[in-house]
């Protein structure tokens, strides 16, 4: 089974044995983002296939050579907040993905920030042995060594077993996140439910997500920039929102740790510049 990641875009990328084997078309021309980190002015197929490349060559994504500690890379992203609640004592543990060991959980800040920092919308991964022993030797636990499944119920439900109980999981579906409310009622767990890789989301979709996480990343989404009713925003081109609040508390923790100068105002929102924003919003 190769690997399979959405990024720059939403552009399907397959890599097998460290080598792109196939990129889809992108979804979105221009990320704000992007063209500030890396310049990208248009985002293209070979654009994508660049900077997947560049994630293989510098980061050793997919690879045995996965670097699994690295710095932040945004001031606020899913990785950054929940490194900074294990920072701050607001989680137990957390239930993210990394490529080449699919579900993991941790409670050790570093891998987090390390496995999280540098993937986008991971599909489907299989396993790869030095990556899980990698994450084994820093504290992490891969929910399934043999298939490298991405399986955020499962990995909290591993994780409740443990004797964990705040605990944050990442998500990209809506099913995902009511059944993960359903757990947390059911186990009396106190969950932070973060939906990521929101770009291409319908209404329907995007109004069920609202009702179950408590913080959902932006991405290139239209839906979620029109029909959000956010507590709390961090960003204004690729922003966070908190839907709840504990959400909220969660991003306000994250702005005490954000080395550069830190603007609070209120005000109503969401606040989206539209020079700022992805094109197209999809």
């Amino acid at each position: 089974m190769p690997h399979v990641m959405e990024l720059l875009g939403k552009t399907r990328i397959v890599v097998r044995d460290g080598k792109v084997i196939e990129v889809g078309e992108p979804a979105v021309k221009w990320c704000p983002l992007f063209d500030k980190l890396r310049g990208i002015k248009e985002i293209t197929p070979e654009a994508a296939r660049e900077n997947m490349e560049f994630r293989i060559k510098d980061f050793g994504l997919f690879t045995s050579e996965r670097k699994l500690e690295q710095d932040v890379f945004v001031g606020f992203g899913a990785s950054e907040v929940m490194m900074t609640g294990l920072n701050r004592d607001m989680l137990d543990t957390t239930v993210t993905v990394c490529d080449g060991a699919g579900t993991v959980i941790t409670n050790n800040p570093k891998l987090v920030q390390g496995m999280g920092a540098r993937i986008s919308g991971l599909i489907e991964t299989e396993p790869i042995d030095a990556v899980i022993n990698g994450i084994a030797e820093k504290g992490g636990i891969v929910l399934d060594p043999a298939t490298a499944e991405i399986n955020p119920e499962g990995g909290v439900l591993k994780a409740a077993k443990l004797g964990y109980r705040r605990i944050a999981v990442t998500v990209v579906h809506s099913e995902n996140a009511a059944r993960l409310r359903q757990l947390e009622a059911e186990d009396d767990l106190d969950l932070l439910i973060i939906a990521a890789h929101t770009t291409g989301l319908g209404k329907e979709e995007a109004m069920e997500l609202f009702q179950h996480v408590d913080i959902t990343t932006g991405c290139a989404s239209r839906q979620i920039r029109e029909l959000i009713k956010p507590l709390a925003q961090v960003g204004t081109a690729v922003p966070l929102f908190a839907l709840t609040q504990k959400g909220k508390e969660m991003l306000l923790e994250r702005a005490k740790e954000v080395e550069s100068p830190v603007l609070i105002n209120t005000m109503s929102l969401p606040v989206l510049p539209e020079h700022k924003q992805p094109r197209e919003l999809v």
